[in-house]
């Protein structure tokens, strides 16, 4: 009422294009956010436990629990939407620091959904869930400042599953990357040092 107040006596002269008034329409106030994203990240939780608990049922039991656990993370990771909205979220998630990480964690949701639904095969879903599992620490530890360390140490200890082979030392050269150089090149180093 105020801003029909404020138009018809001429005090409103700012000529705002539709873009802003979409962008002020849709945009939801902080209390807001945080219940959508308790909300979110509740329904997240719920689903996991869901799958871990129907992971006894029998017969069909791995493929629900491959689902709903694969639905909990994705919504567990949907719920930060919320917090920074999506546009901020996609370009934090695509960072070259941890670009690795959520393609990695996307292929992991991937693989595990095609896994029970087109390929009903019950241990690769098992495997590909442990992996999700992996692949969503890895990308948690990309959002905490100074935890490269960390990261490098979870990569010797895979690499020395995985390769039998040890991971090259991170003496420093687990720094930050420059923005010029690609994320690729970096994992190209790596895997040609531990492959050598």
């Amino acid at each position: 009422m105020d801003k029909l107040k404020k138009v018809l006596s001429g005090q409103d002269t700012e000529d705002r294009g539709g873009l802003s008034e979409v962008v002020e329409a849709t945009s939801l106030s902080s209390g807001t956010r945080i219940k959508g994203f308790v909300a979110c990240f509740a329904a997240g939780i719920l689903c996991s436990l869901l799958g871990t608990f129907l992971l006894w049922v029998p017969r069909k039991g791995l493929y629900l629990f491959a689902v709903f656990y694969t639905f909990g993370n994705i919504a567990s990771i949907g719920s930060t939407v919320f917090l920074m909205g999506p546009m901020k979220q996609l370009k934090r998630m695509f960072e070259p620091t941890r670009l690795i990480a959520t393609i990695l964690v996307l292929l992991c949701f991937a693989l595990t959904l095609c896994s029970a639904f087109w390929w009903h095969n019950k241990g690769l879903a098992l495997i590909f869930c442990i992996l999700q599992s992996l692949a969503l620490t890895w990308y948690s530890l990309s959002y905490i400042p100074f935890a490269s360390k960390t990261q490098c140490l979870l990569m010797r200890i895979l690499s020395l599953v995985w390769l039998q082979r040890p991971w090259p030392k991170c003496s420093g050269e687990h720094k930050e990357q420059s923005r010029a150089e690609e994320p690729w090149d970096a994992v190209k180093k790596c895997f040609a040092v531990c492959l050598a």
